[in-house]
């Protein structure tokens, strides 16, 4: 492999690592925001520009991909010369993996869904809907607790995929402007690709890259919970491989399905199923057989989960990065 790739798998590592023990600081947030703050706030002049009510669809599709160009672009170029800028420096992958570790969310992840099991804890189920409104897109008004425990796991395992494994495949793969490029999209796809009126036609392309680069990653997402479940009392790895097998494909995401069916056939529980987006009812498929009154335990077993699929990617990566620098 180029030392370019090795160094990509060493970047991926470090930026885990580094994210795992130090996360963003808050106070940093506070004093100058966060990454995908600022792409965001992009993504967001570019909706007020480009995207007009009264244009026809064609034109508003057109204007979406054009934005799309200009994200990733902008985005992909700044990420290209930081990463060649530091790489100069005597121990710049190690700047560049703080850099990168900004892409990753593996504490934040945590610290939201750990919320919510909290909440429930003190069966006030405002604290509980307002704890998961944080992490879901979904109308959390009318849900009941079983409802906000399950939303809860199926956010984290749709956001193992995409705010976790997914940053760091395209890291490993293609460095920092990789990984930038990456969670532009992603983004994206949250603010602009919705089904509504509004971002049907100018969110198509957003939503069919999102689509796209997290292919591979919610394959692989589902595959490191499946192997958890192998590792952990009272969960089923032959259950989690199964209803992956059977229910991932029928999830109306091309990728959510497939880390969310893990999760369920490994606990013995039932997610997906009907929820309300934006007031519009969006009848899922339901994905597991199990049971469907998930509770705050229910979540803590998940995020059991969760830590010890991490761990693995972690591992591999190490395996990875150690049997590819020893040659060099």
């Amino acid at each position: 492999m180029p030392l370019k790739g090795i160094m990509s798998v060493a970047l991926a590592l470090f930026a885990m690592l580094i994210e795992l023990c130090v996360g963003y600081p808050e106070r940093l947030v506070r004093a100058i925001g966060h990454p995908v703050t600022w792409i965001g706030s992009l993504i967001g002049e570019l909706d007020r520009a480009l995207n007009r009510d009264s244009a026809a669809p064609n034109a508003r599709r057109l204007a979406g991909a054009v934005a799309m160009l200009i994200v990733i672009g902008f985005v992909g170029l700044i990420a290209f010369v930081i990463e060649r800028e530091l790489f100069r420096l005597r121990f710049g992958i190690f700047v560049i993996a703080v850099a990168a570790s900004t892409l990753i969310a593996q504490r934040s992840l945590y610290r939201h869904v750990a919320a919510v099991a909290t909440a429930l804890d003190t069966e006030d189920l405002g604290a509980g809907r307002a704890a998961v409104s944080r992490i879901v897109g979904r109308d959390t008004t009318a849900l009941d607790a079983a409802g906000i425990a399950r939303a809860a796991i199926e956010s984290l395992a749709e956001n193992f995929s995409d705010a976790v494994v997914a940053p760091v495949v395209w890291l490993a793969i293609a460095g920092l402007p990789g990984a930038a490029v990456y969670k532009a999209i992603n983004t994206a796809d949250s603010m602009i690709g919705h089904r509504t009126e509004r971002y049907a036609a100018f969110g198509w392309a957003a939503a069919r890259l999102d689509d796209l680069l997290n292919l591979p990653a919610s394959r692989l997402a589902a595959l490191l919970l499946i192997a958890a479940a192998a590792l952990k009392k009272g969960a089923s790895s032959v259950d989690a491989w199964r209803t992956v097998w059977l229910d991932a494909p029928r999830h109306r995401s091309p990728n959510a399905g497939y880390p969310e069916a893990a999760v369920a056939g490994a606990l013995g529980l039932s997610l997906a199923g009907p929820r309300i987006y934006g007031g519009v009812r969006v009848d899922d498929a339901a994905i597991g057989g199990g049971r469907w009154d998930a509770t705050a335990a229910d979540i803590r077993r998940a995020l059991t989960l969760y830590r010890t699929a991490d761990a693995i990617l972690i591992a591999i990566l190490a395996v990875l990065a150690a049997t590819l620098i020893a040659p060099v």
